[in-house]
């Protein structure tokens, strides 16, 4: 008889997605799951685009493998999902990376005097080749893992589409007042050469523990209070991390609430006597106590124990308004003059305008302001949780000290360039400026050249420095082992006196995202999106989307939409999107939001004779033909779009802001982009075909990245959210818990792993191993495992049906056997079938995929292999096609069928290949892959949840009973004489005794008994402190104290309704009994388990009737295996000789008819023989098997 049921010569993944994968390219199976489902409701997802210029890790087989699950399963419950994929072509790591392959820097680029220089158009075009470098692989692994996804038609973030579109949304915030330009303080990198967006620096790793030498600096104070003039000189100490801003301090600031002491004391580095102001709670940081009060002229250098005592008490508020010498006089503090001055410059200018001076340009007028400066200012902000309760206060190089300086007009310490601009006194490549690059007038009036002079071009971090940074590679270790400008700025403060502790100290620092070096925070002039002024909408907004974890919504994406700041917009680099703003030096400007205005405003340029041509018609560009033959003409990156200037309303020539916009919002615009809205595709996103996402899933790290700019420009533009339902995962750590990382050498390669164990077991293990968003210890044990125990027992349980389906010829013709006339097992496999489709459903419908996987792995092993199948083979045994046959074969056909569509989402390639085996024998679909058929159906019909609970009922006890005899080493062959089980109530009790002789078969014992009452087993109730001390905290020692003390009928009270009140402390508290472990003790001769409210007692000794008994069942088993060795037909009759021992003898003397009927044997003969050795228990025997 021809077999109709595929028959395969074992388990082989790796083959199996290999043969699939040629299956769905010859029958085109992608493009079917799209194509077919035409007309149908749409699903829409957004695909968040990777970097092709890197290699795909195996993190990205996490995101994908998420991804796929819900597009297939959405396909198949009868949505059209298109899935276009996308590229991020743009932003620091594609120029970082093209930096060090062609050994440059930054300051290389369109830079002539550089002997490595590189225009930017040679520039830019390296990065356009580079970004795409791994694209081959990225396909590899798409294809090899089973992510079905478009990488034939995808978006290109370089596009000038694509950019079009992004014109287009920066128009519509320039005309709702959100684009504005901003000199502010903000985060630099100096390591990237551009400065960084706020939710740049949230990325994972970004801040991190460093260890920094720092300063706590003395500040000679010029109006002291008489009370502090007794003793030494009089200072303000302030501590700082960041020893090399010091020479930019021009205040210190106080809490105005916190309280302040004078005290004398001595410099330990030279013993000088000295007056100290700060706070009273930090003293114990600086003088040890016993020092207090101690005999101050005993004090020797080198004394551990320094003396000193408090002559005044403040609070910060009166010390506000005093002033103190400046630390290094290098540079006086100056400011601007002009229409964007403070008020109080501008007056203390007309006051004294000895002190105003102009630049070398002539252009610009500066007013020196030192008298303005280095004072006592107060701020809410300061707090005594380190340093000295007083704040050193340098307004270039930090936000707050911004903010409060300029409350309490306080001049910063700027420099001024040969340009007339003022900067900060480091140079955006992280050195001092040196003197050469300075206004002479300026030099004059404010620097002191030879103070100034001595580090002039020093960098201010050792990360910043050429010498650890040879041909772009970072040498991060001889950075640290190296001296930096932090230590000889201490070590010089230390000489002269004005340095009070110097030490190492561990601080959070943050660092670039894609440098990995340490930012600064500087003035910079950028462009913003007002993301502040849509903050609240953002917040509301935010409440509607379905978070997985929900945690990640309310928390880390929540708190950041809270806490939002404006969107620095602006990159100083080369490879990006241009900023479409054109502007003069009299502040007109216009922003660009289309190619047809572009082409437009150059005509006008062109007739204004600003432009010579319109290089656009140049090129041959037509304005409204969106063909991408049209768009493929033109190039809209620098330096091209830099070439173009516009004319202003008054006339005048606009040159574009070189400003390159956040790569964030590259990929944050692509559900718009992607199809080139609003000038194609328009019903898209209006009509909501394409807009907003039903999901998206990546990682964690772009919660404060692609997720929350998606989430700000639909917010922003449409007043929409950008995605209803998003899954947020977590990091994929090795085995251990350690990130992975190429120094460590921990990195998992995913192209060997679906090499070797097959793309479906590392997708389902991922998915199954532990939640999407909770970080995953990945073990390729753990896939090994996957694929040894759900996808082999799968397999086994398929290859079992096969083979005995295809001797009887079952294909499913036969007529169905009616529901209530199937035995009892088989309904309940099929409710368990029918329940397990309603719970799958349920958790994709919540996008739950870990819980999904969990259920279907759980019945494949416990209910449907282990049980189900074991219990059911002697069905398939029998040699006609009964109804009870036909039953079982049509029973379990169905299970592996739904089986097969339930698992196709996670497991596509094993999942079609059983589907097809099973549909191409019985006809009862016609797809080429399970991927187009429908996803299953529950029937209410088919489900009896009494019946579950009750075969539930002998699952869990049969387990509870087998841990029971490992735990003593008693083989189930051995039987026992009892279990007893105490019922809670008579459902439990009635669930037990319809499965009784079940349980009583599967775990080998002669009785199965119910306990009445409480006086046999008697149990313990032990509390979870870790939960319930949460919960009820103080309260918690007198609730162990009762719960210990509980009679055993409120304990079973407990176990039946779930929960119990008790008096604690005059105080009723309710104990929940998922709060506490209810624990029997044993009871002599009886081992006792507790699961739930389930209680099973076995009794475990044995009479020597047991032993007897298990002796024989144990000879039995030897001589089977021996028949089967020796290569006997299942119906030769034998004759065994068994070497005499007194254990084996009492076996044969009471069960020898039994063993004979077993193995067929005619005759049993205990005698010394030539047979094969056996052990039986502790027993060598040897045994010999001779066919009649």
């Amino acid at each position: 008889m021809a077999k109709k049921f595929a028959e395969h010569n074992g388990l082989n993944l790796t083959q199996v997605n290999k043969d699939v994968l040629e299956q769905w390219n010859a029958n085109d199976v992608f493009h079917k799951t799209i194509d077919e489902r035409e007309g149908c409701p749409q699903f829409v997802f957004f695909e968040g685009p990777p970097s092709a210029n890197g290699h795909p890790g195996i993190h990205h087989v996490l995101a994908r493998a998420i991804k796929d699950t819900f597009n297939r399963y959405k396909t198949m419950k009868g949505y059209q999902v298109h899935r276009k994929a996308g590229w991020d072509t743009h932003g620091l790591p594609v120029e970082l990376g093209v930096e060090k392959e062609l050994g440059i820097t930054k300051a290389d680029i369109d830079n002539h005097e550089s002997s490595k220089y590189i225009s930017v158009e040679d520039y830019n075009r390296k990065c356009r080749e580079n970004v795409m470098m791994f694209t081959a692989e990225w396909r590899k692994l798409t294809e090899e893992m089973g992510y079905f996804v478009d990488l034939d038609h995808p978006y290109i973030t370089y596009d000038n589409k694509y950019i079009e579109t992004l014109w287009w949304l920066l128009r519509q915030l320039y005309d709702k007042g959100l684009l504005y330009k901003g000199y502010t303080i903000q985060p630099y990198s100096p390591g990237a050469g551009t400065g960084l967006s706020s939710h740049e620096l949230n990325q994972p790793g970004c801040y991190r523990d460093v260890k920094d030498t720092t300063c706590t600096a003395l500040f000679e104070i010029t109006n002291p209070d008489a009370k502090w003039t007794n003793w030494g000189k009089q200072y303000f100490a302030a501590w700082t991390t960041t020893p090399w801003t010091l020479p930019s301090n021009t205040a210190l600031c106080v809490g105005p609430n916190i309280k302040y002491v004078a005290v004398e004391t001595y410099n330990p580095y030279n013993d000088e006597k000295m007056t100290v102001i700060m706070a009273e709670s930090r003293l114990d940081a600086y003088l040890k106590p016993e020092g207090k009060d101690a005999d101050m002229e005993a004090y020797k250098h080198g004394d551990k124990v320094v003396p000193y005592r408090i002559v005044a008490e403040y609070t910060g508020k009166e010390l506000v308004g005093y002033k103190y010498k400046q630390l290094m006089p290098w540079v006086k503090p100056c400011l601007k003059l002009g229409d964007l001055a403070p008020e109080y410059a501008t007056a203390y200018a007309a006051e004294h305008p000895e002190k105003v001076f102009a630049s070398e340009t002539g252009k610009d007028k500066f007013v020196e302001m030192e008298e303005c400066a280095f004072r006592v200012i107060p701020g809410d902000y300061v707090t005594t949780e380190d340093g000295t309760g007083i704040v050193h206060i340098a307004p270039t190089f930090g936000a707050d000290d911004a903010k409060v300086a300029k409350d309490a007009h306080i001049p910063s310490l700027f420099l001024i360039n040969k340009k007339g601009e003022t900067r900060p006194m480091v140079d955006l490549e992280g050195k001092y400026y040196v003197e050469s690059e300075l206004d002479n007038n300026f030099i004059a009036a404010c620097v002191d050249s030879e103070a100034y002079g001595h580090h002039a071009g020093d960098y201010v971090k050792n990360a910043y420095k050429p010498e650890f940074n040879i041909d772009g590679k970072y040498d991060e270790k001889a950075a640290a082992k190296a001296e930096d400008l932090n230590i000889v700025i201490c070590m010089e403060m230390k000489q002269e006196g004005t340095a009070w502790k110097i030490e190492k100290h561990v601080h959070n620092y943050p660092h670039c995202w894609r440098t990995d070096k340490p930012v600064l925070y500087y003035p910079l002039d950028s462009w913003f999106i007002r993301s502040t002024a849509k903050k609240e909408r953002m917040f509301e907004l935010n409440k509607t989307i379905n978070w997985q974890p929900e945690s990640t919504g309310t928390g880390r994406f929540g708190n950041w939409l809270e806490n939002l700041n404006d969107w620095n917009l602006s990159r100083s680099r080369y490879w990006g999107t241009p900023l479409p703003i054109w502007r003069n030096e009299d502040g007109e400007e216009k922003c660009i939001g289309s190619m047809q205005e572009l082409y437009d405003e150059i005509e006008k340029a062109v007739a204004a004779g600003v432009m010579q041509s319109n290089p656009l018609k140049d090129k041959g560009f037509v304005p409204g033909d969106y063909s991408q033959e049209n768009y493929d003409k033109i190039d809209l990156h620098r330096p091209y779009v830099d070439n173009i200037v516009l004319v202003s309303e008054s006339g005048k020539p606009m040159k574009r802001e070189s400003d390159l916009i956040d790569v964030w919002f590259d990929s944050g615009s692509m559900p718009y982009a992607q199809i080139h809205y609003p000038f194609e595709n328009k019903e898209m996103i209006d009509e909501g075909k394409a807009f907003p996402a039903d999901f998206i899933n990546e990682g964690v790290d772009q919660t404060r990245g692609w997720f929350f700019t998606l989430h700000a420009i639909a917010t922003m533009v449409f007043d929409s959210v950008a995605f209803k339902n998003v899954i947020s995962s977590g990091l994929v750590l090795d085995a251990k818990g350690n990130k992975m990382s190429k120094h460590v050498g921990n990195v998992v390669n995913p192209f060997d792993q679906i090499e070797k164990y097959g793309a479906d077991p590392v997708r389902f293990y991922m998915m199954t191993n532990s939640e999407p968003w909770d970080n995953l210890k990945y073990d390729p044990e753990g896939v090994d495992e996957v694929r040894r125990k759900f996808f082999g027992t799968l397999y086994n349980t398929y290859s079992f049906f096969s083979l005995y389906a295809n001797v009887d010829g079952f294909d499913y013709s036969q007529p169905e056997v009616p529901l209530a006339e199937r035995p009892e097992i088989d309904r309940w496999i099929l409710s368990v079938l029918h329940s397990l489709v309603k719970g799958v459903d349920k958790e994709l419908q919540n996008y739950d995929p870990t819980r999904a996987g969990r259920l279907i792995d759980t019945f494949v092993n416990d209910d449907l292999s282990n049980w189900y199948v074991r219990l059911n083979r002697k069905r398939f045994w029998g040699k006609e096609m009964s109804q009870d046959k036909l039953s079982a074969y049509q029973t379990l056909y169905t299970c592996l069928e739904t089986v097969a569509k339930l698992l196709a989402p996670f497991a596509p390639f094993y999942a079609d290949q059983l589907y097809l085996d099973l549909t191409k024998a019985t006809g009862r679909d016609n797809v080429c892959s399970v991927h187009l058929a429908k996803f299953p159906e529950a029937d209410e019909t088919f489900i009896d949840k009494d019946l579950e609970q009750r075969m539930g009922m002998a699952q869990k006890i049969t387990s509870m009973v087998l841990a029971l005899r490992r735990k003593v080493n008693i083989k189930v062959r051995q039987p026992l004489q009892e279990i007893m089980i105490p019922a809670v109530d008579d459902e439990q009790k009635r669930h037990i005794e319809a499965v009784k002789d079940l349980i009583m078969n599967e775990v080998n014992v002669k009785d199965l008994n119910f306990v009445e009452g409480s006086g046999i087993l008697v149990k313990k109730v032990k509390c979870n402190f870790r939960t319930m001390g949460k919960k009820f905290g103080k309260m918690m020692k007198g609730i162990a104290a009762a719960m210990d003390t509980l009679s055993q009928e409120r304990i079973a009270e407990l176990e039946r309704e779930g929960s119990i009140k008790i008096a604690v402390d005059c105080n009723e508290v309710i104990v929940e009994a998922a709060d506490v472990e209810i624990i029997s003790e044993d009871i002599p001769g009886w081992l006792v388990s507790n699961e739930g409210n389930l209680t099973v007692a076995l009794e475990v000794e044995l009479t020597d009737e047991l032993r007897n008994e298990g002796m024989a069942r144990e000879l039995i088993n030897r001589i089977q295996n021996l028949r089967k060795d020796g290569g006997l037909e299942i119906t030769d009759r034998i004759k065994v000789t068994i070497t005499p021992a007194d254990a084996v003898k009492s076996a044969v003397d009471g069960y020898a008819d039994y063993i004979k009927t077993q193995v067929l044997a005619d005759e049993i003969v205990l005698a010394e023989n030539d047979g094969a050795e056996v052990e039986l228990d502790d027993i060598k025997a040897k045994i010999l098997v001779i066919k009649n």
